[in-house]
């Protein structure tokens, strides 16, 4: 018997799969992103229409509405979900998904002009093509750039096709990038995609999920909807799944008769645990902690404990930088070899002949730091992910003197160490570990900008 047939439903609620028959109307920043996306396809005339949010707020199911509530009768459909590809690549995908054949041209002249014919013989039909991008984050910036002289393709009076991009927040950057005016200006509509706005809305989710689901009973009582909005990330729909469905089985597994606080609770502490970093070692006279009285077991399947480790490379593959091994000081004066890997692209001393300046070794800070502010690790909580970030004195000390665009970069590659010593934030099929790392580097920018004060970079 499946997990969800002991609460007498017919399929499961909460996966996480871009299904539109488990569409629920009370995510308004979806609802609005749907609608402004047809009106551009079907009456606004544009050629590009955008839509942008962070990870897990539902950008695939909403591409997926927009795509059922478009009639075949009118409209060819291509939809692309890896665009880490070729230019090349990408027209000969697009061409076969609207030919339904598979495209064997080679030369990209060849490939443009079979786009060409393939629209106006598709306006002859009377249609219109519609080419729709998933994770547009992924994109090689050139292929951008091109897509924007593919709609030079159309003649004046009308757009033959339209093109739909989704992608997470630093999508949206790269979007607003001065060089990339001429593509900005093209946009018919653009629209960001928010967290569910309200615990109350949370609980109609929910509950309308198991509606469609078959429920005939209450599943979930009032107050486990508090705990499911904390561990939720306060309203991220993919969280709000996750959490739910485990408790669901959870509750399957413990025979309850309804899924309380309590329940939920232990469910989203879960990930804690597994997010958190080793437990530090036990000392005399530490306090003891007793668990509650309500114990769940853990039912944890082979791909929430593996996962393949991101590597540096995938992050930046236009600029190479020096790179410098920086020890991770750990609480309690209990060290490992773990190392937190530093960009600069500033000569290291040894390269200038000089001898290298250490904090530790020389006991000067560099100058405009004092001296506690040069040797204060920092911590921080990411609270979507689960987990605690250290920022190592050195990284905080390097950021305050480095240059914009090389601060990103520091934030990019800590943020890909933490990925490789929490392997458990990938583990799930269909999470994509460049979102995850682009959150976790936002995160850790966000903070040190805000400990950055008055110096300057």
């Amino acid at each position: 018997m499946h997990y969800y047939e002991y609460w007498g439903l017919h399929k499961s609620p909460f996966d996480n799969v871009p299904d539109p028959s488990m569409y629920v109307s009370c995510h308004a920043s979806a609802e609005n992103a749907i609608a402004e996306t047809l009106f551009a396809i079907e009456e606004g005339n544009e050629c590009i229409s955008v839509i942008v949010g962070d990870v897990g707020l539902g950008k695939t199911m909403s591409l997926r509405m927009v795509i059922d509530s478009l009639d075949p009768k009118k409209y060819k459909i291509a939809f692309v979900v890896n665009p880490d590809i070729s230019f090349i690549q990408l027209l000969r995908e697009i061409i076969g998904q609207l030919t339904g054949e598979q495209c064997e041209m080679k030369k990209k002249v060849d490939l443009l002009e079979a786009f060409n014919k393939l629209l106006f013989e598709t306006m002859e039909q009377g249609k219109k093509v519609v080419i729709f991008v998933d994770e547009a984050n992924a994109m090689p910036a050139p292929n951008l750039e091109k897509l924007r002289l593919l709609t030079n393709l159309q003649p004046d009076q009308t757009n033959l096709f339209t093109i739909v991009l989704a992608g997470q927040m630093e999508f949206a950057r790269r979007l607003a990038h001065p060089s990339r005016a001429n593509l900005f200006q093209r946009i018919g509509t653009y629209c960001t995609l928010e967290k569910i706005e309200s615990k109350e809305l949370v609980k109609n989710y929910v509950e309308a999920r198991l509606a469609l689901s078959g429920a005939a009973k209450k599943i979930f009582t009032d107050n486990a909807f508090d705990s499911l909005w904390e561990y939720s990330g306060y309203g991220v729909p993919r969280l709000i799944n996750k959490v739910c469905k485990l408790c669901l089985k959870a509750g399957e597994t413990n025979r309850f008769e309804q899924i309380g606080g309590e329940v939920v609770k232990q469910i989203g502490e879960r990930f804690q645990r597994l997010a958190a970093p080793p437990p530090a070692r036990k000392r005399a006279g530490d306090p003891v902690h007793e668990e509650g009285p309500l114990q769940i077991e853990e039912d944890l399947t082979t791909s929430e404990k593996l996962a393949p480790e991101p590597q540096p490379s995938m992050i930046d593959g236009e600029t190479t930088l020096r790179a410098t091994e920086l020890p991770v000081a750990e609480p309690d004066a209990i060290h490992d070899e773990r190392k937190v890997l530093v960009f600069s692209d500033r000569l290291q001393p040894e390269e200038r002949g000089e001898e290298p300046e250490t904090v530790g070794a020389s006991g000067v800070p560099p100058e405009g730091v004092s001296h506690d502010e040069a040797l204060t690790e920092e911590e921080i909580l990411i609270v979507r992910h689960g987990i605690n970030v250290a920022l190592p004195s050195e990284v905080i000390t390097q950021f305050r003197t480095s240059t914009a665009e090389n601060g990103v970069k520091i934030a990019g590659v800590l943020a890909a160490q933490v990925m490789q010593r929490h392997p458990q934030l990938t583990a799930k099929w269909g999470v994509d570990p460049l979102a995850v790392w682009s959150d976790i580097r936002e995160a850790i920018l966000d903070r040190l900008k805000s400990d950055q004060g008055v110096y300057s970079r």
